[in-house]
């Protein structure tokens, strides 16, 4: 008897079932009355009156959605003016609006990564970036988590065009990239350094600017970032900044760009309006910091293991998935909702409630997270 096509679907499951890894879509409701520490609206602005109210205005004056690709009906006045604001906050000389992050990381490395070069990735990159490097014709050379001499050593054998990828902060466990070390070591050796700024935007550098602005690289000319407008902008998209020949290079190269529907002119709308309050309120960058170092310092001094948080992300350690998973559950009982990562979501093995500081928390709502947390705790 000949099988379903789809009948292999059914042991992947019974495997993931038995590895505690099944995942769950859970639809929230708008007004849910629950504290967030999960999301990644650092600077509490995805319900902000002036995002919303960009975001509103931007639908009723150019419609729903983009009606095509950027190259063909979907840029709007609003995108140009969107990257020309973005690129002159972040220092850089020219930027490129996608539909998600994860468009503009597959866009910086299939199209800046070509046959004959090399990248060198770090090993604990984003998902995308992994992607982008496995869809790049480039050969891709994975280098232990925040090492510049591997990156080095690696960039020293190939001897031909090569490009350095990192995120500036990392997701799981809230960790800065050597961004200057990086830098230097690509200098070396001619090559060029990409960095995914998702988790540094409105958080690091001189009023959220970013890492590779509070690292003085942003604007030069062999470094390219990536952002996200999703998290301390509050709507949706992504964007590339980098020199302007780049850019105009991706227009023409990147797939992502040229074969993907233009972002929403609501997204975009939101996107710009947050990017303009931000600018009106550089201290929120700060307060985002304040925040994600106050959880930490109050988690650990009660015997919990974290990473020390370099920009908004606190990340505390689980005894185990089932156990990562149990202690997200007992939160959201209690009326707050982390963030769990476990395998193979993480490359070192190790599972974890993650939280996300909010510039907006109050100093209320701290001490009823960290309450909850302490309280729903695994034993080892």
């Amino acid at each position: 008897m000949s099988r379903a096509p789809f009948d292999w679907i059914d042991g992947e499951s019974e495997r993931r079932e038995r590895a505690g890894l099944v995942r769950t879509l859970r639809p929230r409701a708008a007004d849910q009355d629950l504290l967030d520490l999960a999301s990644n609206d650092y600077l509490g602005l995805t319900r902000h009156p002036a995002v919303t109210g960009g975001a509103a205005e931007a639908a009723h004056r150019w419609g729903a959605g983009a009606t095509g690709s950027r190259l063909v009906t979907g840029t709007t006045a609003l995108h140009t003016e969107l990257e020309r604001e973005l690129a002159a906050f972040c220092g850089f000389e020219a930027a490129l609006v996608f539909s998600s992050g994860y468009a503009a990381n597959l866009a910086a490395l299939t199209a800046l990564g070509p046959h004959g070069s090399l990248i060198v990735s770090d090993a604990g990159n984003h998902a995308s970036i992994v992607d982008g490097c496995r869809l790049a014709r480039a050969r891709t050379e994975v280098v232990p988590h925040a090492s510049p001499e591997a990156v080095r050593k690696a960039l020293e054998t190939h001897g031909g065009p090569g490009l350095v990828v990192s995120d500036s902060v990392f997701s799981v466990d809230g960790d800065a990239a050597p961004l200057t070390q990086l830098a230097a070591a690509c200098r070396e050796f001619g090559a060029a350094l990409v960095v995914d700024d998702a988790h540094g935007l409105g958080v690091l550098g001189e009023g959220g600017r970013g890492a590779l602005h509070a690292a003085g690289l942003a604007g030069a000319d062999d470094v390219v970032a990536t952002v996200t407008l999703s998290k301390s902008l509050g709507s949706q998209g992504g964007a590339v900044l980098g020199p302007a020949r780049v850019v105009r290079h991706l227009v023409n190269a990147a797939r992502t760009f040229i074969f993907d529907t233009g972002l929403a002119p609501a997204a975009v709308g939101g996107a710009l309006a947050a990017l303009r309050h931000l600018r009106a309120e550089p201290e929120l960058a700060a307060r985002a910091r304040s925040v994600a170092a106050e959880l930490h310092g109050r988690l650990t001094a009660a015997g919990h293991l974290a990473v020390r948080p370099d920009a908004a992300v606190v990340s505390v350690r689980a005894p185990s998935p089932e156990a990562a998973v149990a202690w997200a559950a007992d939160c959201r009982a209690a009326g707050l909702v982390v963030g769990c990562f476990r395998p193979p979501s993480v490359p070192d093995g190790i599972s974890r409630i993650r939280l996300t500081a909010r510039a907006d928390l109050t100093e209320r709502q701290i001490d009823s997270a960290v309450g909850t947390i302490l309280r729903t705790a695994p034993t080892a």
